[in-house]
């Protein structure tokens, strides 16, 4: 089939490549000139593990097409994808759709025959009966299906879960356009992944719904984890525990300095200014939302605490940026608010991030950024490690131990023993742990 996908944000790239690695006909679309040279010469907008190498190759099977004039890509498609972003509305926290309706106009005065027009985008409950109007009346003889197609791509894993899904959601009640979908992700039958067919405003009701409960999730387990360490027990082996039941499940029950990234904090506003405008209220959301938010900054005060509650003058060493490992992507990551905290304190702050550093460095002031975790914990007083990267799971310790002024791991995301840890002379502090 042929495929147009507006926009080469984080959906559209991912979604394209593995679109034309199917073997559809893919043309991407972008009004930033300088962004679609670059692509084509490899070099990618965003990191994310074997993108650079898919889109290499399916440029080179000549599946894969980028340019700058949407009429041209709109008139040949056979299915046309939103993919824009919907960040949040700056002063009132809605998702701002005015990409997707800037979009939507131009896809209409395109279109040439049935088309399906599909959006990729995380949008409010409603906005598909608005891109469906906005079409009709820019193009009264407009032959088109607008469907809602939510993503559901977790960030450092996206090619796989593209290509091996739980489910895909597709919201429509056109014969028509539920036989272009299934004919766009016919591939993944032999995965047997299941399509399921809702209406469209339920199709975008799932995908904040399921962000939410994710966020949930996190949240909860992360005021469990404070408990705990007032009670004496174990964060991992609760969620342990609780996560063999098969009614909650284990993923999403790793205690640590609260979510972040570029869906769960905007999604789950989003979420509460839409309940709140239908007067039907989501008070654990709202919950959820406060909750995480004064979390990260609170991180600061476990290092505070680890170094006697004191840390003027004193250098702190942090490993990891990124909100998450994988990804380049700082968006939303508890590494912000945790930093600045540490400065108000007084602490002197030396960074590293194995693909985050470029962008970050723009967010913070007065931050030593180094060339890897031995450079960043020299001289420091504490080593906090804030991103889980495979990098930071196996370090030397020895070799920390002299680098460091003193022999202490703040471990916010529980990736050490702590015993493993003292036997190396390091002092120890993690997220819902008893202390020893």
């Amino acid at each position: 089939m042929r495929v147009a996908m507006i926009g080469t944000g984080y959906v559209g790239l991912v979604s394209w490549a593995c679109f034309a690695d199917f073997g559809h006909e893919v043309t991407c679309v972008d009004k930033d000139t300088a962004k679609i040279a670059a692509i084509e010469r490899g070099e990618m907008p965003i990191y994310e593990p074997g993108l650079s190498e898919l889109v290499a190759a399916n440029r080179r099977a000549g599946r894969l097409k980028f340019t700058v004039d949407l009429p041209a890509a709109v008139k040949a498609a056979d299915a046309v994808f939103i993919a824009v972003g919907t960040p949040s509305r700056r002063g009132d926290g809605h998702a701002d759709l005015s990409y997707v309706f800037d979009a939507a106009r131009e896809i209409a005065g395109a279109l040439s025959g049935f088309t399906v027009v599909i959006t990729k985008s995380t949008v409010p409950v409603g906005t598909g009966d608005e891109v469906e109007r906005i079409i009709r009346e820019t193009r009264a003889d407009a032959q088109c299906a607008v469907v809602s197609n939510p993503e559901f791509l977790r960030e450092g894993a996206a090619i796989r879960d593209f290509k091996l899904p739980d489910r895909i959601v597709v919201g429509s009640e056109d014969a028509r356009a539920r036989e272009v979908m299934s004919e766009l992700y016919r591939p993944l039958y032999l995965n047997r992944s299941a399509i399921l067919f809702t209406g469209r405003r339920t199709a975008e009701l799932i995908k904040y719904a399921a962000n939410a409960f994710l966020a949930t999730k996190i949240t909860f387990i992360n005021e469990i984890a404070d408990l705990a360490e007032k009670v004496g027990a174990d964060v991992q082996e609760i969620a342990r525990g609780i996560g063999l039941d098969n009614r909650i499940g284990a993923k999403f029950l790793h205690a640590g300095p609260g979510f972040g990234g570029s869906c769960f904090p905007k999604d789950t506003v989003a979420l509460i200014k839409t309940a709140q405008d239908h007067e039907a209220p989501l008070r654990i959301v709202e919950a959820v939302v406060a909750v995480n938010d004064a979390r990260k900054r609170a991180m600061a005060r476990k290092v505070s605490n680890a170094l006697g509650g004191e840390l003027r003058g004193k250098t702190v060493a942090v490993l990891g940026l990124t909100f998450k490992p994988n990804t380049d992507d700082m968006r939303e990551a508890p590494s912000i608010p945790l930093i600045t905290a540490l400065q108000d304190m007084g602490a002197k702050v030396r960074a590293f991030d194995p693909t985050g550093m470029e962008q970050a460095k723009p967010l913070f002031a007065n931050v030593t950024f180094c060339d890897d975790a031995y450079s960043c914990a020299e001289g420091a007083a504490a080593l906090v490690i804030v991103t889980e990267w495979e990098q930071f799971r196996a370090l030397d310790f020895a070799r920390l131990k002299t680098l460091m002024a003193s022999a202490v791991l703040v471990d916010l995301r529980n990736v050490y023993r702590p015993e493993e840890v003292a036997r190396h002379g390091f002092a120890y502090e993690g997220v819902g742990r008893a202390k020893k």
